[in-house]
């Protein structure tokens, strides 16, 4: 079957013409539909086995995740935070394999020649870069009503660890820079506090 559909191109704010046009579908009449009477080739499975899988896609019901894995629907808590320690640019969001991650090219697109010399792509997942910044935690605030630290025997600092949402809020707030470094795999935040510079490095790879 084919002309079920067809792309229209209308403005995007028609009080404001200067945003232009976007593509819109909508369906033509059935009298327009092309529908051709026998296979165009053969059929990489039957029509009972794609019966048989449609209904079992139906018996499974909607995606237990909500649908996060559609663009509209997912979330990079470090985007706009994270910068390439071999090239200096902002890593770009990406999402692999049902995750958030963060990459960087160093400039190289598929229309730049080849060279042999360019460094692999610097690529880090947004949970591990999360899970190795426990000293930027140990910098937010205490929750209210809680003592600002509370040590272990060994020194350590036990006090319950930021969620997420919290930590990636707190980056912003404070403008602290994330680098990371592609050859050793590793995370080192950045901050300006009174006029000095505050280091941390974990590792992220």
């Amino acid at each position: 079957m084919w002309n079920r559909q067809r792309t229209d191109k209308d403005l995007a704010d028609p009080a404001d013409v200067s945003l232009g046009h976007k593509g819109v579908q909508r369906w033509n009449l059935p009298g327009g539909w092309v529908i051709y009477a026998r296979p165009a080739h053969e059929a990489l499975v039957s029509e009972a086995d794609f019966i048989a899988a449609q209904d079992i896609a139906a018996a499974r019901g909607p995606d237990p995740d909500g649908g996060l894995a559609g663009p509209g629907k997912r979330r990079y808590l470090l985007a706009g935070l994270l910068t390439c320690g071999t090239c200096g640019r902002r890593m770009e969001s990406a999402w692999s394999h049902g995750r958030p991650a963060y990459r960087c090219s160093h400039g190289h697109t598929s229309a730049t020649p080849p060279d042999p010399g360019q460094p692999g792509n610097a690529y880090v997942r947004e949970d591990r870069a999360l899970a190795q910044l426990p000293a930027a935690l140990c910098l937010l605030p205490a929750p209210a009503g809680a003592r600002r630290r509370r040590r272990t025997r060994r020194g350590a600092d036990a006090r319950p660890a930021a969620s997420a949402e919290t930590a990636a809020g707190y980056l912003r707030a404070n403008e602290i820079a994330l680098t990371y470094d592609q050859a050793t795999g590793t995370l080192r935040a950045t901050a300006s506090t009174a006029g000095a510079a505050k280091t941390i490095t974990g590792k992220a790879g």
